[in-house]
């Protein structure tokens, strides 16, 4: 090989050395930027996750005591100054759009994230509290207040007086939601408590269920949920604590097979129902950042109790409007009380008697508050 061929050939090594050495660096370069863009995006979505997921805030309940009308009026209920940490309260209340929008479903719901506790006390639909008209089952308060966010407010008020201290927020739920959650889950397998035979043509409620373990799909939950009595008159035989009872069994059933693993790829499909059957005081940021709570934190449904407001089930006050007999539920203020500051009292400070209201009937059929006032006076009389 002559001098010229190896200079030819030093010169094509040499742009070939060249031409490597760009496509590595813009290799570099290009990995450098992707490395840019990757942080910047990381950052960006942290900085978004951050501003998204939030605990939410509590402010003092808003005292409203101006009302002249028959509607009910938000009293005085003492709150103190120091709270137990990340300590939250809520009033959960399942709207039944099909039974004309009745609050049949109360729940009360204590979230205690540092002990990882989650307690929830259904609140009966019979309970008596003290209102200004004729039937005073705590169900009739929102509707009596006109539904919507004064019906809730006033509902709240009530429970407010019932337990000592104002839940923090309020989630209404539409009870329709259940059912469609179900669906997405693919259904549950559940113990039905007993035969269940009714037939309404008017809301064209039709429910035949025989008793024991079986598939239910979201129509069939509903059902379920919603059944009282049979044809023939004949209910459960605790009477509204088993329907209670059925509903508190069935939604831990449902909570437990939300949790599962195979379930999370349907999380759009939840927040799909929950956009659309729910309405809350809570952001999505606070949502987001319960859910963190109770996913990274570890709450588990061994965590999670349900119990019922103690009280006499089987009470009875007489109707002006009826010209009969109503059911009532009156709760035993003593046992209230214990409950209340075991598991669900967000304040240092144990409630006490003087704080409830809570009524009770006399022999001679006129009903009594444990505050000494009650708004009806017609009731306050003997019947």
């Amino acid at each position: 090989m002559n001098g010229k061929e190896r200079n030819a050939g030093g010169t094509r090594l040499r742009k070939r050395e060249r031409r490597a050495h760009i496509r590595k660096r813009k290799i570099r370069l290009a990995v450098a930027l992707a490395a840019v863009i990757l942080l910047a995006f990381v950052l960006v979505i942290s900085a978004v996750h951050q501003a998204l997921v939030k605990a939410p805030e509590i402010t003092p309940p808003v005292i409203d005591s101006g009302r002249t009308d028959d509607r009910v009026t938000a009293e005085d209920v003492d709150v103190p100054s120091d709270r137990k940490e990340d300590f939250y309260t809520f009033l959960v209340v399942g709207r039944d759009t099909g039974g004309g929008g009745n609050t049949d479903t109360i729940l009360l719901a204590a979230y205690d994230i540092p002990n990882q506790k989650l307690n929830v006390m259904s609140i009966p639909r019979d309970t008596m509290v003290n209102v200004p008209w004729d039937i005073k089952k705590i169900n009739s308060v929102y509707n009596n207040n006109g539904g919507g966010e004064e019906g809730i407010q006033a509902l709240c008020t009530q429970v407010g007086q019932l337990v000592g201290f104002m839940p923090d927020f309020e989630v209404v739920v539409e009870w329709d939601a259940v059912g469609e959650l179900v669906d997405v889950i693919g259904g549950v397998w559940f113990d039905v408590p007993r035969n269940m035979s009714y037939d309404d043509p008017a809301q064209n409620l039709h429910i035949h269920f025989n008793k024991g373990y079986q598939y239910l799909n979201g129509e069939d939950a509903m059902k379920v949920i919603r059944w009282r009595k049979n044809n023939g008159n004949s209910g459960y035989d605790t009477g509204d604590i088993g329907r209670i009872e059925t509903q508190q069994a069935f939604l831990k059933v449902v909570a437990a097979q939300c949790l599962q693993i195979q379930n999370a790829s349907k999380i759009q499909e939840f927040a799909q129902i929950f956009a659309e059957n729910v309405q809350t005081d809570l952001t999505a940021g606070n949502l987001a950042w319960f859910a963190e709570r109770a996913i990274f934190d570890g709450l588990t449904m061994d965590d999670v109790s349900f119990v019922i407001l103690p009280g006499n089930y089987y009470a009875e006050a007489w109707s002006r409007t009826y010209q009969n007999k109503q059911s009532y539920v009156l709760p035993y203020t003593e046992e209230l009380l214990a409950m209340v500051n075991e598991s669900f009292n967000p304040y240092l400070e144990d409630r006490v008697a003087e704080q409830l209201d809570i009524m009770s009937v006399n022999e001679d059929g006129s009903v009594s508050s444990s505050t000494g006032i009650v708004k009806d006076s017609g009731a306050a009389k003997p019947q």
